[in-house]
C-alpha cells in the first residue's frame, strides 16, 4: 500500500511545482515579453488532450502526465486572453520511480522487520512475566502462603501481581490467625476433656447410657488430639524421623491395630511384593490407619491393604471417592456427607506430606474406592 500511495504523493507534488513554475514564466511572458524556464509558445507538440481543454484565460492552468517506458512527461499549458498558447514541458526518468518504489519497498520491510523484532520481544517478555506469575499463584494456590508474585516496572501486570500479593498477604494473616485461634481452643479444651474421660472411666455400670457416656468421651479426645495435630502440621512443627522399614510389616501392625478397636472388621493385607523403604514408620502408620478407618466409617467391607513395593493401596468396595475429593484432595471440615470434619484425611495428607510421600485417589470401573500412598525412592 506504501508503494502505491508514495509515487502518487510525488506525481502531485511534481504536478504542482510544474503548474508554479509555468504560472512564473507566463507572468514574466505576458508582462516583459520574456521567454523563461523554458516556456514555449505556440509549440506544435502540445498532447492534443490538453490543447482540447485549454480556453482563452491568463489564469487558467491545465496540466497532463505522459508516461513512456522512458518515464514521466508533465505538461502545464494556458492561453492568453487573445487566445496565444504557453506551454511547459519538463520531463522525469523512469529510473527515479524505480529507486522511489524500492527505496519505499526496503523502508518498509526494513520497517516491518523492525516492528516485528520489537513486537516479538515485548510478547516474550509479557509471557515470560506472566508464566513466572501464574507459577508463583499456583504455589499460593497449594498452600505456599510464603510465595508471591513478581513485582516489576508500573504497567497492568505489576498492578495486577501487586494486588495478588496484597491478598495473599491478607489471606496469610487471617489463614494464621485461625489457626492459632484454633489450636488454643483445642489447647484449653484437653484439660476438661481429660478430666471428663476420667470421670466417665469411673462410672459403674454396663448400661447404655454408660456406655455412651465413655464412648462420647473418647469421640471427644480422639477429635481434640486430630485438631492439635493438624495445628501442628500447618505451623511446619512436625518434622520425620525417619529409619528402615519393612512395609508388609508395618502394613500388618495397622491391620492389627484396627482389628483391636474393631473385632468384626473385614480388614486384610496383601502382599504383592514386599519392599524395604527408609522412612517415618510413626507417621507412615498414622497414614494408613487413617485411611483404613476412613474406609470402614465412609466405604464397605472388605477393606484390603496392599503392599506392592513402594506402593501402598487402601481398597475398599463402598460407593467411592465424591467427585470433588478425587479433583481437588481432601478437604478440612468437608466430607462425603457420612459424617466427621474431614480432619481424617487432612491428616493423612499433612504426614504424607512430612515423609515425602505422593498421594493419589480414584475409583476403579469395578467399584469402591483405591487411596494410594507412594513412598520417595530416598530419604525424605
Amino acid at each position: 500500500m506504501t508503494g502505491t500511495f508514495v509515487p502518487q504523493i510525488v506525481q502531485d507534488d511534481r504536478r504542482d511545482s510544474v503548474s508554479a513554475e509555468y504560472r512564473e514564466a507566463a507572468r514574466r511572458y505576458w508582462a516583459w515579453g520574456q521567454v523563461t524556464a523554458g516556456l514555449t509558445v505556440d509549440p506544435a507538440e502540445v498532447p492534443e488532450a490538453l490543447r482540447s481543454h485549454l480556453v482563452p484565460s491568463g489564469d487558467r492552468v491545465a496540466t497532463y502526465l505522459d508516461e513512456d517506458e522512458t518515464g514521466t512527461t508533465i505538461w502545464a499549458s494556458g492561453r492568453g486572453e487573445d487566445g496565444e498558447l504557453l506551454a511547459l514541458r519538463r520531463h522525469f526518468p523512469q529510473n527515479l520511480f524505480e529507486d522511489l518504489e524500492r527505496a519505499t519497498l526496503f523502508a518498509a520491510v526494513i520497517g516491518a522487520l523492525g516492528a516485528s523484532v520489537v513486537g516479538l520481544g515485548l510478547a516474550a517478555s509479557i509471557v515470560r512475566r506472566l508464566r513466572r506469575s501464574t507459577r508463583q499463584a499456583n504455589r499460593i494456590k497449594d498452600g505456599e502462603l510464603g510465595s508471591r508474585l513478581p513485582q516489576r516496572g508500573r504497567d497492568e501486570i505489576a498492578q495486577l501481581s501487586a494486588a495478588v500479593n496484597a491478598m495473599a498477604q491478607a489471606l496469610t494473616a487471617r489463614i494464621e490467625s485461625e489457626r492459632a485461634v484454633t489450636a488454643n481452643i483445642a489447647h484449653e479444651l484437653r484439660t476438661p476433656v481429660a478430666g471428663l474421660l476420667t470421670a466417665s472411666s469411673l462410672l459403674t455400670g454396663d448400661d447404655r447410657p454408660t456406655e455412651m457416656v465413655r464412648e462420647r468421651a473418647v469421640r471427644l479426645r480422639d477429635l481434640i488430639e486430630d485438631v492439635l495435630e493438624v495445628a501442628r502440621i500447618d505451623n511446619g512443627g512436625e518434622r520425620a524421623e525417619p529409619r528402615e522399614v519393612e512395609l508388609a510389616t508395618l502394613a500388618r501392625r495397622v491391620v492389627a491395630g484396627v482389628r483391636a478397636d474393631r473385632p468384626q472388621a473385614e480388614v486384610a493385607v496383601e502382599v504383592i511384593h514386599d519392599t524395604v523403604r527408609e522412612t517415618d514408620p510413626r507417621r507412615l502408620d498414622r497414614v494408613l490407619t487413617n485411611l483404613v478407618t476412613n474406609a470402614l466409617r465412609h466405604g464397605a467391607e472388605p477393606v484390603v491393604v496392599d503392599v506392592d513395593g513402594p506402593e501402598l493401596r487402601v481398597r475398599d468396595h463402598g460407593p467411592g471417592f465424591p467427585p470433588e475429593l478425587i479433583a481437588h484432595g481432601p478437604q478440612r471440615f468437608r466430607t462425603g456427607g457420612n459424617g466427621g470434619l474431614g480432619l481424617g484425611l487432612a491428616i493423612v495428607t499433612g504426614q504424607a506430606g512430612v515423609i515425602g510421600a505422593h498421594l493419589s485417589w480414584h475409583n476403579p470401573p469395578e467399584g469402591g474406592a483405591v487411596a494410594t500412598v507412594t513412598l520417595p525412592s530416598d530419604t525424605p
